[in-house]
């Protein structure tokens, strides 16, 4: 006898038909609509359907992020509109009449991006909020640097970073008289998100929410007096010792060659002028993936950690002899480097690596008490740097949003590609500046006969051969991670790649954090190893870190090749134990 095709119930088709009934957007009316029809007959249509209306889209510390498409649990119109409004009665609270709050609101090349920029400027302007848009789409730091520059007392930008083309999302910035501090101009984080998901009314008819024609300031753009990203470029431009002081390093910029991949983004132009104006002259852009599309076509997933994304930048670098590829992630808040080895050829640099190099190069010139920062699962090089100069060291929670916050920040960074140069121009990770200080670092070290890769070696002697690694295992239900969780917390494991495990943290139950959802295990051998759920992807994430001393050049690669096994080992110590 045939199994019976899951149908879907009645409540949730009325659900359905109440929601295209009031939806703004004819397009995922009619979707939502055809999908009701389709999910008669069950199957996947069913399964969709009941997905989308399986919550509303939680509104967290990273603002909203998910696939578009209609019901509450998708990026659409009515999920946007009521987010906003929820986001202009958090601001007109925090003002309490003292004051007419400030936003400033910016989005990217996305699907979707502008409508929604624009409508939230429509919501914000008819609540009686101040709103000025960005006049194009922008890369992410170019929003954060202007929430700051203008001091908003919010920023919006509408993005979804380096997910699949099918996403799209809201990242949210307090800033002005709604957050003072050093936190001023970075993203939310508890108590505010908390505050602004209690302000938003998922029920609210899309009809009572007013919607300005006009009133908002559209901001200068390119060729206007005022240009937003002409403004953003000579403030980054502070990040890097002026080429006309110095003939020899005009010199060594326009003798660095660059490929430059913006990976169907927005980073493209901004990179490319922030290039330019530095004189670096020699800089090829990837043709196939210059100029902005939200279909990423040229690759499988818009992120340069995933394995191909480079793959045309680093075949352009071949033709042209390249000494640098730079890639940014779709919004250009992420920077990849990747460098040419002398005895192996291209690779990507890890995130960690750029982040020494980052740091090796900001550290020097940083003033008398400032502090480098990096979150809890990157590496230990950076704290080593840090004391190294007579530095302070902080580790934070995963998150930009707690890095940026760091007082007395002069350099941050995590692992996943994201940097934080000019702390005091932009509070976020920002692909751009930290772009151009590694290419001005690497045409320096150029000029002086030496390269990136060198200096990676000269860390490794000064501080110990750090070698990380990650491993990820996906799961098909969410709830099998709080399974795996807890079943680490019970029993964790005694030994890992066959060194004793010495200290085992809990760090859900917080100390000199604040609580999260992690287990920190460090062995007898120094060897540290951190696990924890993702954040916006269904699977765990292991981070893996091994530290060999290493006292003379000739023991680096002996020194590697022990760190790849006893990495590999862990790995696969790992995989056999979250596998069961």
């Amino acid at each position: 006898m045939p199994m019976s095709t899951p149908q879907p119930d009645a409540g949730l088709l009325d659900r359905a038909a109440a929601w295209a009934a009031q939806d703004p957007d004819a397009v995922t009316a009619a979707q939502l609509l055809d999908l009701c029809a389709a999910a008669a007959a069950g199957g996947d249509a069913a399964a969709e359907l009941a997905d989308s209306f399986a919550s509303n889209l939680a509104f967290g510390t990273a603002g909203l992020r998910a696939e578009l498409g209609p019901g509450p649990n998708r990026m659409n119109s009515m999920v946007v509109r009521r987010t906003a409004a929820g986001i202009g009665r958090f601001l007109l609270d925090a003002a309490a009449g003292a004051y007419v709050p400030h936003a400033v609101i910016g989005f990217d090349a996305r699907h979707n991006s502008e409508v929604f920029a624009r409508e939230s400027a429509a919501v914000l302007t008819a609540a009686g909020i101040t709103v000025q848009l960005l006049p194009t789409p922008l890369p992410t730091p170019v929003l954060a640097w202007a929430v700051r520059a203008l001091g908003a007392d919010a920023g919006i930008m509408v993005t979804a970073s380096h997910n699949p083309p099918a996403d799209n999302g809201y990242k949210v910035y307090t800033g002005g008289r709604a957050e003072t501090g050093w936190g001023q101009g970075a993203q939310i984080v508890s108590p505010v998100d908390a505050q602004i998901a209690a302000q938003i009314d998922h029920d609210e008819p899309i009809a009572s929410i007013a919607l300005a024609n006009s009133g908002w300031e559209v901001l200068p753009g390119a060729g206007e007096p005022g240009d937003m990203e002409a403004a953003y470029l000579a403030a980054i431009a502070s990040v890097l010792p002026a080429a006309t002081s110095s003939a020899a390093l005009g010199t060594a910029r326009e003798n660095l060659r660059i490929v430059l991949t913006p990976l169907h983004g927005v980073g493209g132009h901004t990179m490319t002028q922030a290039l330019g104006a530095a004189g670096f002259s020699q800089v090829s852009l990837v043709p196939e993936q210059a100029e902005p599309d939200p279909d990423f076509p040229t690759v499988a997933f818009p992120n340069p950690e995933e394995p191909g994304a480079l793959d045309l930048a680093l075949a352009l670098a071949e033709i042209t002899d390249a000494d640098l590829v730079i890639a940014n992630d779709p919004d250009a808040d992420r920077c990849a480097a990747a460098v040419k080895f002398e005895h192996n050829g291209w690779r990507m640099l890890r995130g960690d690596e750029v982040g020494w190099l980052l740091g090796a190069r900001c550290a020097p010139n940083a003033p008398e008490g400032s502090v480098l920062a990096n979150s809890i699962v990157s590496s230990r090089m950076l704290a080593s740097i840090a004391a190294q100069h007579g530095l302070k060291h902080e580790n934070t929670l995963t998150g930009f949003k707690w890095i940026s916050r760091v007082p007395s920040l002069a350099f941050g960074y995590e692992e996943a590609l994201g940097y934080c140069v000019a702390p005091s121009l932009v509070r976020d990770k920002d692909g751009i500046s930290a772009g151009l200080l590694l290419a001005d670092y690497a045409a320096e070290l150029k000029a002086a006969g030496s390269s990136l890769p060198e200096v990676l070696d000269s860390l490794a002697l000064a501080h110990g051969l750090h070698a990380t690694d990650q491993l990820s295992v996906r799961v098909a239900d969410l709830s099998l991670l709080d399974t795996m969780m807890a079943s680490l917390r019970l029993n964790p494991p005694a030994t890992l790649g066959g060194q004793e495990v010495s200290e085992f943290e809990d760090l859900s139950v917080g100390g000199v954090l604040p609580p999260t959802d992690g287990l920190r295990f460090l062995t007898t051998a120094d060897t540290r190893v951190i696990i924890r759920p993702s954040g916006t992807e269904p699977k765990l994430k292991c981070y893996l870190e091994l530290i060999v001393p290493v006292r003379h050049a000739a023991d680096l690669p002996a020194a590697r090749a022990t760190a790849a096994t006893g990495l590999a080992d862990i790995k696969a110590e790992l995989a056999a134990l979250l596998k069961n």
